[in-house]
């Protein structure tokens, strides 16, 4: 028997009918299930108005619309604050029960906790459901109950934990019945320009919603068993391309684990590797959840005294950094992609967070936050953790020794350079040998490729011995001061 006569589902970071939990659950607790999706203004407010992730979500919601249409339903959208909004269209539709996806990062958990209460005052309650992780908060706790603080043991716990049931799909579809169409009154979907945004000039550079995700997907499976051989190798098709889908749910998480294990089952190396990421994307979310003041903080104390780089000539570094303009082609394609796609690729993410904190001696929180600008694929969890693992500050991070030598880095990774001449052109006459250090090329070899150092490109901004040595030492300090 239904639990609620109306309820309202709330799409967040779910931006899908299949295997969609909250969804599902609203649909068999309710006799009456209307959809509603908002354009949080906390949100849209810090946003620069051609942010392309606004329009890729309006693109992702127009695949959603045509979803619930087809099934006899419609979308209510809004724009506003979910404080304000939530409440007033419980009351209007006279929802019992507002059903949603939980949420892990701490302005999500605490615009949902507001909100529960907000409806909990007038007898109606906010459900919050499992969907955008395998295992959440405490379900993968140490032989202590504590959580995990190395990827490995947590990897295998997980692992261990893991049966069929965890990323079995929950069948939405049979249940599509109790649906309602958006009131007329609520039917009217804002534009972009109603919501202060217009379209961006390069927009995300793949389809969207579901049923973009599922073409990205298709395109990966064959491709899957090369993963762990390509997937370094910034101008090779190695990586799935479906980190944006899984940060706005128009894939469900269940259905790319499912893959994984369909593949491994075959003795697919690729997959094994693609699932561990995966499980890292689990583990820097429930590092999120029980330690919440990495956001601002360094998860590793003692590296909350670290002396970053200050003053004019850090600034100008940064900015360098940020338009891919340092001197090291293999930093600069990265930043370039990434001002371009609002994409980049996960070795070079790492390459360009070294370079930044280790070369440039400057803090990662800048790093992390113009990438959080930036990123199609943006998602806190992973963000602050992959800034925090390179930056050697973060849970289970690589040793503040490891430091990334991007001419090694470059060669190793583009031997050829083809990304780089893609995103960064004016060296595109350079041989293989020469375009990952132009300035040793001699003046010669790069006369005839038409390069003029400091004119047509940088030379570089930091040598990276010396700032390798400086940042041993920065580092090593602190380490020596929390050994005695």
């Amino acid at each position: 028997m239904k639990q609620y006569s109306h309820g309202l589902m709330w799409f967040r970071r779910d931006l899908r009918m299949t295997d969609n939990r909250p969804l599902f659950q609203a649909l068999r607790q309710c006799d009456t299930v209307f959809c509603l999706f908002i354009f949080d203004t906390h949100i849209l407010s810090t946003l620069p108005p051609d942010d392309r992730r606004v329009a890729f979500i309006d693109a992702c919601l127009d695949d959603l619309q045509r979803q619930l249409q087809q099934a006899g339903s419609g979308l209510i959208v809004c724009h506003g604050t979910p404080q304000q909004i939530i409440p007033a269209i419980a009351r209007q539709l006279n929802v019992e029960a507002v059903f949603v996806g939980s949420d892990y990062e701490p302005q999500a958990k605490e615009r949902d906790q507001q909100v529960g209460t907000m409806l909990q005052s007038e007898n109606r309650a906010l459900l919050l459901f499992k969907d955008q992780v395998i295992f959440e908060t405490d379900e993968i706790l140490n032989g202590q109950g504590r959580p995990y603080k190395v990827f490995t043991a947590y990897k295998n716990a997980w692992l261990k934990t893991l049966h069929s049931e965890h990323y079995a799909a929950v069948p939405v579809e049979s249940l599509v019945g109790a649906l309602a169409p958006a009131p007329q009154a609520l039917a009217q979907r804002p534009c972009l320009e109603e919501i202060g945004f217009k379209p961006p000039a390069q927009p995300v550079p793949m389809p969207a919603g579901s049923s973009g995700a599922q073409d990205a997907l298709q395109d990966f499976l064959p491709r899957m068993k090369a993963y762990d051989a390509k997937r370094d190798y910034p101008a090779l098709r190695g990586p799935s391309y479906l980190s944006v889908h899984l940060r706005f749910g128009t894939v469900s998480i269940r259905t790319l684990v499912k893959a994984a294990f369909s593949a491994m089952s075959a003795g697919d190396q690729g997959a094994e590797t693609w699932l561990s990421e995966l499980i890292w994307r689990d583990f820097y979310f429930m590092i999120l959840h029980h330690y919440p003041q990495v956001v601002e903080h360094a998860f590793n104390a003692k590296y909350e005294a670290i002396e970053w780089e200050s003053g004019p000539q850090a600034e100008r570094h940064f900015l360098a950094w940020c338009l891919g303009e340092t001197g090291y082609p293999i930093v600069d394609a990265g930043m370039r992609q990434l001002n371009q796609t609002g994409y980049m690729h996960n070795r070079l993410r790492m390459i360009v967070a070294s370079f930044l904190t280790k070369d440039l001696g400057i803090d990662w929180k800048r790093g992390e936050q113009y990438f959080a600008l930036k990123l199609n694929d943006f998602d806190l969890a992973a963000n602050n953790g992959g800034w925090q693992w390179a930056a050697s500050t973060g849970c289970d991070a690589q040793p503040y020794f490891r430091i990334f030598n991007p001419i090694t880095q470059s060669q190793k990774f583009d031997p050829d350079g083809k990304f780089i001449r893609r995103y960064v052109p004016e060296l595109m006459a350079l041989s293989g040998k020469h375009i990952h250090a132009p300035w040793t090329a001699g003046d010669q070899i790069l006369a005839s490729a038409q390069i003029e150092l400091d004119r047509t490109y940088p030379r570089p901004i930091v040598d990276h011995n010396a700032a390798r040595r400086i940042a041993l030492a920065r580092y090593g300090e602190l380490t020596e001061k929390n050994a005695i």
